[in-house]
Formats: structure tokens, C-alpha cells, sequence
């Protein structure tokens, strides 16, 4: 039997670079090791064993996970050390419980009284989440909530922050800034804990951008980031990676033409690559994904300029000079993501490609649910 390749799944379906993934892990460890904090990765972006063992060289690591079925999964697969890094709902404590009881060090998050009580009656470690930048969630880095929420708990591990708003950075200035800003809002806040007499031996912090433009990681304990196992188009709209560094796209067939308005159309809509539009914000904006042709060459400016749910909208960027290209109905493209959290959640597995070549190896399950 001939092996598959991309011409053979029904479409729309996702398509992964192994050696891509590998070489953008190796980028990460590296400059961590230089600094000299270890790696915690975020599995919220691949929600893949698969993928998660091409981070820790085959076998169980510790991870960050942003929901219980995830830990659940990894658990099962022999993970012991999880920190699931989303506020803890009180009434997920059951289950946090059940996986401790299996022997996983699973540590939760919080950033308010009432959660840490409830934590403590549990008896479930936590992290307490401190706002860096973004004001989503956590607790001021030197007020008294702080350590209310530490006396309600009685031991913290540690404080946590994410610098959510790296994302809207633009360029390595803005990058730094954000990673040096975020490592010491964390470091005075386990300073404010440690004043009041509580422990915190974690001072965990991270985001794919700061996570590769901090030059200074001192008094930080950990480092978490996900979406750099793939990266994509708004991590290189904000120069963290290049388009060539992309693992992810979604290959999609086209299923008509619409010459009278300059459009091409494919059966892949936001339900295969999502809503995201997080370039909009950006100098560059890359609508809902570039296009590449099977190969992984991106065509000169054509865009997935627009989607509804099960048709995608193929054109030239807005004020670009390219021809449409002439790709027949029947013929596939790739949709390079926005977001590749968002793309890859649309779908139940990758379909993993042999280095350089249209030829599929393998297929990769992903968790699904929460």
C-alpha cells in the first residue's frame, strides 16, 4: 500500500511538522538553559502526549495544563507534576482531589479568598495568580489581598503571573520590556509572601513572547510557554519566530471560484481555523491565515480573507499587486493560523508529516473537553 499523503484525508484537516516542532523546542530550552530556569510547558496549545514527549525527549515532564481533562490525560499517561494554571471553580475540587489521590503532585491556582478556603479545606496546594499586566485575573503584586489569601491558605507554594500583554507587543524592545517587567512584578510578590512569613519557593512565570525575550530570569523558579511549539502568525507578526518556523496549518480543497469578485473558495471555514483574528492589531494584518500551496510555500499575498462557518474566502491582500493564482476546484491549499491554540482546537487530531515531504507518518490524537 502506497503511504498517504496530503492529497488523501478528507479535508479540511490539520498538518504538523514534526522537525519544526523539534527545532522551535530546542530554540526555547537553549535560551532557558542559558538563563538558568527550567522549562514547565504549557500543553494548552497542542493538547497532545505526542507532542508534549517531543518537549521532554520521550518520557513524562512536569507540564502546565488549562483544564482538568487535560491533566486527567496526562496523568494517565504517567505525568506526576501538573500545575493547572486557571483559577480554580470550587466545585472542580473533586476531581483535583481524585488525582492527587493517584499520586500526582497537581498544584491549582487562585486569586481570591473565597477559592483559597475552599483550596485549604480541600487540602490542594496552590499557586496564587498575580497580575503582571493584563488585568484578567490575580491579585495586586504588594497589596494586602495577597497575603489575606496566603493566611487563608496557610502554605502557598508560590505566586504565578503571565504576561498576557506581550502578545501586543511590537518588536524586541517591547518584547524585553515585557519579560523584565513580568519577572519582577513575580519576585516582589513572593518577596511581599516571604516578608509576611510564608515560604513561596515557586515564582513561576511565562508567555511564549517573554518566555524568549527575558535576558534575566533571577529569583524566578519556572518558565511556561505553549503556543511556541507551533508558533504562528501573530508570534511572528510580533517577531518572536518567522513564518518558516510555522509547525501548523490546515489543509483545505477548493470547491469554487468567484472571478467577478477576485475570490476563491474552500470548504474551510472558522470552523477549521477559527474566528481568531489577532493580527488585526498588528502593522501586518494576515486576515485569517496565509495561504501556502501543499508544500508549504506561502503564495504571494493571498490571504484567507474572510470565513463563515464552512466556507473559507481566498483573495489578494488589500492593495497588494499579486495575480490571483489559477488553483483548480479539487485543488488543495495550506491556511498558515492566526492563533494556533484556536486553529488546532478545531480538530481531533494532527495528521504528522515526514520532514520535507507531502507524506503522512502518522496521525496524533488530541484531548478534547475540560
Amino acid at each position: 500500500m502506497s503511504p498517504r499523503t496530503l492529497d488523501d484525508p478528507d479535508t479540511p484537516f490539520l498538518a504538523l511538522d514534526p522537525h519544526r516542532v523539534a527545532t522551535n523546542v530546542r530554540r526555547l530550552r537553549a535560551h532557558l538553559d542559558r538563563l538558568g530556569v527550567p522549562l514547565r510547558p504549557h500543553v494548552k496549545t497542542a493538547k497532545s502526549l505526542d507532542v508534549a514527549r517531543l518537549v521532554h525527549d520521550g518520557g513524562p515532564g512536569p507540564v502546565t495544563v488549562s483544564t482538568l481533562a487535560e491533566a486527567e490525560a496526562f496523568a494517565a499517561a504517567g505525568y506526576r507534576d501538573i500545575l493547572y494554571a486557571v483559577g480554580i471553580a470550587p466545585h472542580k475540587l473533586d476531581r483535583v482531589r481524585a488525582l492527587r489521590g493517584r499520586g500526582v503532585d497537581l498544584t491549582v491556582l487562585l486569586d481570591s479568598v473565597e477559592q483559597a478556603a475552599a483550596v485549604a479545606a480541600a487540602g490542594v496546594p496552590a499557586l496564587i495568580e498575580v497580575d503582571c499586566d493584563g488585568h484578567r485575573g490575580g491579585v495586586p503584586p504588594d497589596g494586602p489581598l495577597l497575603v489575606d489569601i496566603a493566611r487563608a491558605l496557610g502554605a502557598p507554594r508560590g505566586v504565578l503571573t503571565h504576561a498576557g500583554e506581550s502578545y501586543f507587543a511590537d518588536g524586541d524592545e517591547q518584547l524585553r520590556a515585557a519579560a523584565g517587567h513580568e519577572r519582577r512584578v513575580a519576585v516582589a510578590a513572593a518577596g511581599t509572601l516571604r516578608a509576611a512569613g510564608f515560604a513561596a519557593p515557586v515564582v513561576s512565570v511565562g508567555s511564549t513572547p517573554t518566555a524568549h525575550f527575558a535576558t534575566d530570569l533571577t529569583g524566578v523558579t519556572e518558565v511556561r510557554a505553549g503556543n511556541f511549539v507551533f508558533f504562528d502568525l501573530v508570534m511572528a507578526g510580533i517577531g518572536v519566530c518567522t513564518h518558516a518556523d510555522l509547525a501548523l496549518s490546515v489543509v483545505t480543497t477548493v470547491i469554487g471560484h468567484r472571478p467577478d469578485l477576485g475570490r476563491i473558495l474552500t470548504d474551510g471555514g472558522w470552523m477549521a481555523t477559527s474566528r481568531d483574528r489577532g493580527t488585526g492589531r498588528q502593522r501586518v494584518d494576515q486576515a485569517y491565515g496565509l495561504v501556502a500551496d501543499l508544500d508549504g510555500n506561502p503564495y504571494d499575498d493571498l490571504l484567507m480573507t474572510d470565513a463563515s462557518q464552512e466556507h473559507g474566502i481566498l483573495a489578494v491582500r488589500p492593495g497588494g499587486t499579486a495575480e490571483l493564482p489559477d488553483i483548480p476546484v479539487g485543488g488543495r491549499v495550506r491556511i498558515l493560523p492566526i492563533h494556533a491554540c484556536a486553529t488546532a482546537a478545531q480538530h481531533e487530531r494532527y495528521h504528522v508529516l515526514e520532514p520535507g515531504s507531502r507524506t503522512i507518518q502518522a496521525e496524533w490524537p488530541r484531548v478534547r473537553g475540560w
